[in-house]
C-alpha cells in the first residue's frame, strides 16, 4: 500500500507521520529529500544558481531559503521554475527509497508530500491519499507558536498552498486535527492505519 500524506502548514502532518512510522510504515519524506537537494552541495544547487543567479546561493553553498521563499511567493513563474529543478530529483530519490523499503519487507509506504495536491503528479503514484486537516485559525496559531512568524506571514503561506477544499476533495481518508490531545490524535491514526494494513 502506497499512501500519500498531506496537509496544510500547521495541520500536524509531521506528528501523524511519526505515529505512522511507529506503527511500522516505511516513511518517504519528500520535504527532507527536497531540503537535501538544496543543502550545501545538494544536487539542485548548480541548476538553481544558473536559473536564478548566484545571489540565491549562500556562501556555504546552500540555497538561501529566505530569499527564495520571498521570490517564489511574489512570482508564480519562479516557483514553477524552482519546482522543475527540484521535483525530478525528489522523484529519483523517492523511487530509490521505496525500492529499499520494499526489499526490507515494508507492507505500507507513506509518502510525506506537502504539495501532493499542488503538484498533480503524485496522485497517480499512490494508492490512497490521507489528508490531515484543521481550521485555518488553528494553522495560524500553531505556526506562530512554533516559528515566531507573524500571523499575516502564516496567512500568506496558507494562501500559497492548495485551498483546503481542494485537499479534502483529493482525500481518500481525513484526520481532523482540531482540538485533539496527542492521545486522541494517536487513536485516530491507529484507526486509519488499519486501513493501510498496519
Amino acid at each position: 500500500m502506497r499512501v500519500g500524506l498531506t496537509g496544510g502548514i500547521g495541520s500536524g502532518k509531521s506528528t501523524v507521520l511519526q505515529m505512522l512510522a511507529g506503527l511500522g510504515a516505511a516513511v518517504i519524506d519528500a520535504d527532507a529529500i527536497s531540503r537535501a537537494t538544496t543543502a550545501a552541495g545538494g544536487a539542485a544547487i548548480p541548476a538553481i544558481a544558473q536559473r536564478f543567479g548566484a545571489e540565491f546561493v549562500q556562501a556555504d553553498g546552500a540555497l538561501d531559503r529566505n530569499r527564495m521563499r520571498e521570490h517564489v511567493y511574489a512570482d508564480p513563474r519562479a516557483r514553477k521554475a524552482l519546482e522543475e529543478i527540484i521535483h525530478p530529483l525528489v522523484g529519483q530519490e523517492s523511487t530509490r527509497q521505496v525500492q529499499a523499503a520494499l526489499q526490507a519487507g515494508a507492507r505500507c509506504v507513506v509518502f510525506d508530500i506537502p504539495l501532493l495536491v499542488e503538484s498533480g503528479r503524485w496522485r497517480s503514484q499512490v494508492d490512497e491519499v490521507l489528508v490531515i486537516d484543521c481550521s485555518p485559525q488553528t494553522q495560524v496559531e500553531r505556526v506562530v507558536a512554533r516559528s515566531g512568524l507573524q500571523p499575516e506571514e502564516v496567512q500568506a503561506i496558507i494562501g500559497a498552498q492548495a485551498p483546503r477544499a481542494l485537499r479534502l476533495a483529493a482525500a481518500d481518508a481525513v484526520i481532523c486535527n482540531d482540538g485533539l490531545s496527542l492521545e486522541q490524535l494517536r487513536d485516530k491514526v491507529v484507526q486509519v492505519a488499519r486501513r493501510f494494513g498496519l
